[in-house]
């Protein structure tokens, strides 16, 4: 079965932290030792909340209660096909946290996340995040790790600048 392009990824909140995955389980894989949220691909007939509350469930054993639709980002990549990936908060659940089979969960600080290892567009993201951004488009194209393009709301962003 081919795998959907529509994605869910989550950042979950907890005491000022954010439950990160650290991808050093799978051999093959594009996120091997970056440092993500949770989620995965849409299975057949899925809507956004029923893949993300899945997801989410799988990788961590928590349900969550409470969380909310940040924005949805489009990634383009060299050897990949488009993914649309929906980006969530969570900041109420219930459950107790398992181990996941794609990497170590670590609660990080948030002033901590920026020093992790991970992908360039990401840390776009978690800005947009930590300001409280109201519900954002983001465009992000790669040359493998590379990331070459950014178009935030339709508007194009100087990589060498921030936000």
């Amino acid at each position: 079965m081919k795998r959907s392009p529509l994605t869910t990824l989550c950042y979950i909140e907890k005491d000022e932290k954010y439950l990160m995955l650290h991808r050093v389980k799978k051999q093959k894989d594009v996120n091997k030792d970056k440092w993500i949220g949770v989620g995965g691909h849409f299975e057949e007939g899925e809507s956004p909340e029923e893949c993300l509350l899945r997801e989410v469930k799988e990788e961590t054993g928590l349900t969550l209660t409470s969380f909310s639709f940040r924005g949805i980002i489009t990634f383009l990549a060299e050897g990949w096909p488009t993914e649309y990936m929906c980006l969530y908060t969570a900041d109420a659940f219930e459950g107790i946290l398992t181990e996941c089979e794609e990497g170590t969960l670590e609660w990080v600080e948030k002033d901590r996340i920026m020093s992790l290892n991970l992908w360039e567009g990401d840390k776009i993201f978690f800005r947009l995040l930590l300001e409280g951004a109201p519900f954002f488009s983001l465009k992000m194209s790669y040359q493998g790790d590379q990331l070459m393009e950014v178009v935030l709301n339709g508007t194009p962003l100087n990589l060498s600048g921030t936000l």
